[in-house]
């Protein structure tokens, strides 16, 4: 048994079928795990970017608010009458009515 391992490893037996083999998987990898997490990082990019007066948000942290003025990097939020936090754009996850929707709609 032991030679015939080494006998193909000295043969470089299968060296095109394993390149094959790993150059599918890669291919694999790329287009069901990196090409999605580029486009949903494309996507928030996009709507913070696009964040305006008015707009009903959701932080990372949970906190819902709406937005009352924008600046370069920060955004002034009204949590509650009378309640502003001044958050970084980053701090930005969602639109308020995306945060409220179902995960998984039922027909």
């Amino acid at each position: 048994m032991y030679k015939s391992i080494l006998l193909q490893a000295a043969d470089g037996g299968g060296g095109l079928s394993s390149i094959i083999l790993f150059g599918g998987i890669a291919l694999v990898f790329y287009f069901f795990m990196i090409r999605p997490q580029q486009k949903k990082q494309k996507e928030q990019k996009k709507f913070i970017e696009e964040i305006k007066r008015g707009d009903n948000v959701v932080t990372i942290g949970g906190i819902h608010g709406k937005v009352l003025s924008t600046e370069d990097t920060t955004v002034m939020l009204e949590v509650d009458k009378g309640v502003k936090l001044k958050l970084s754009k980053s701090a930005i996850s969602q639109e308020s009515t995306k945060a409220t929707e179902p995960a998984v709609k039922k027909d």
